[in-house]
């Protein structure tokens, strides 16, 4: 059986975790590809907002090599906002793994 205090831990911990879903909302991560030449900008919560792309990159004899940029800053920006979650999450919950938390 849960004590007061106990139960009072877990509520707190419940509103934290409320708070940080919020925050996933609003922070952004930016992954690279082709020494900058290739940008995504990503979410906390894995949604890929947008993809930059320099001129000087394409190549229309040479599209596989603009798709392998693409796809590589996706997966670093992918990457990179899973690493930053996770580093909030670990020091939300002391890296205490807690299944179906991120």
């Amino acid at each position: 059986m849960m004590n007061r205090k106990m139960l009072k831990q877990a509520q707190q911990l419940q509103k934290r975790m409320e708070q940080m879903q919020e925050e996933m909302e609003t922070l952004t991560v930016e992954g690279s590809a082709g020494g900058g030449a290739v940008t995504a900008v990503v979410t906390g919560k894995m949604h890929v907002l947008s993809i930059t792309i320099d001129p000087d990159v394409v190549d229309p004899e040479d599209v596989d090599l603009l798709q392998d940029m693409v796809l590589a800053a996706v997966n670093d920006g992918l990457r990179r906002a899973e690493e930053t979650v996770s580093k909030q999450m670990a020091s939300l919950t002391g890296g205490l793994k807690i299944p179906g938390l991120m």
